[in-house]
């Protein structure tokens, strides 16, 4: 079996490249989640117990954001992750997961205190479901480096749908959420942007990389997955917040598969391009699934 999981050190002057734009780009973005509280509605727990009536998000965006926020927590886990897969690699690549484990420490932050101000959630029921998910802890099942690049790409636009796509229903009953929203899908956007580009390096300077990039791909799942009643929540979420199979499609596969340029790889080892053939029998696949969803929608 041919191998091609190791960062290619020919692109490290392309990787830095990547960094310093990453870096220019988040310093015109920079930001305080205390920004993004809305104080006014604080009140003292011990003086005014919680009581699930206070709640004023619909269920699905209060499930929409408690899965966010689920998914975040595990940022010590997601750091351990990346650490061990970079280690003795490319200088560039542990100075962008240091800068981007500062850009993410916020998100967790910003989503909890958030739904503990306006009393959407039950401070000691989340407390304990915190606890619980970091408990679990977080294994990938991607451990090479390339592997890990193209999960991330991934994961990171998933993310930054998930946000927008939720911020877009959340309007209609909180502004201050969808404002937040939009902000951490920002940060998002620029984690995707390079983790997507430095995937697209590798594919030009050699096309048998598609082989690790289209294993993840086909076995992709979210970093949250493994929270109680996942699949539940994502139901939730698909069917009244505006994030399910059909934007997983539209939104995230469909668009890395084209910005990539899988379908005009020619990639010379066998292997690989049994590899690159199998990613878009996977896209095209899921593509007929989204259209049949679609017209049942339509039609209804």
């Amino acid at each position: 079996m041919i191998e091609f999981n190791n960062v290619d050190a020919r692109l490290e002057g392309r990787l830095i490249e990547l960094y310093k734009s990453h870096q220019e780009r988040a310093k015109n973005i920079d930001w305080s989640y205390h920004d993004f509280i809305p104080w006014g509605q604080a009140r003292c727990f011990k003086e005014t117990p919680w009581h699930e009536s206070q709640r004023t998000l619909p269920p699905a965006i209060y499930t929409a954001i408690e899965t966010a926020l689920l998914t975040e927590v595990n940022l010590p886990w997601f750091t351990t992750h990346l650490n061990v897969t970079f280690k003795g690699s490319l200088e560039v690549l542990k100075d962008f997961i240091h800068t981007w484990v500062s850009e993410e420490d916020q998100h967790s932050s910003l989503l909890e205190t958030y739904l503990i101000v306006t009393r959407n959630a039950n401070p000691h029921e989340l407390r304990k479901l915190r606890k619980q998910v970091v408990e679990l802890g977080y294994e990938n099942e991607f451990p090479e480096p390339v592997q890990v690049m193209a999960y991330t790409a991934i994961q990171e636009l998933a993310t930054m749908v998930y946000y927008n796509n939720v911020a877009k229903v959340a309007q209609n009953y909180d502004r201050d959420l969808a404002t937040l929203l939009r902000r951490l899908a920002k940060d998002e956007s620029l984690h995707y942007a390079f983790y997507r580009d430095a995937v697209k390096a590798h594919l030009e300077l050699d096309a048998n990389y598609i082989l690790p990039v289209s294993y993840v791909l086909q076995h992709f799942g979210m970093p949250g997955r493994d929270m109680p009643n996942f699949e539940e929540r994502m139901k939730v979420i698909g069917q009244e917040a505006n994030y399910g199979p059909e934007q997983y499609f539209l939104q995230v596969v469909d668009v890395l598969v084209e910005f990539w340029g899988v379908r005009n790889l020619t990639p010379s080892h066998p292997e690989a391009e049994a590899a690159r053939t199998s990613m878009l029998k996977h896209h095209d696949r899921l593509k007929r699934i989204t259209e049949r969803a679609t017209r049942k929608k339509t039609n209804v």
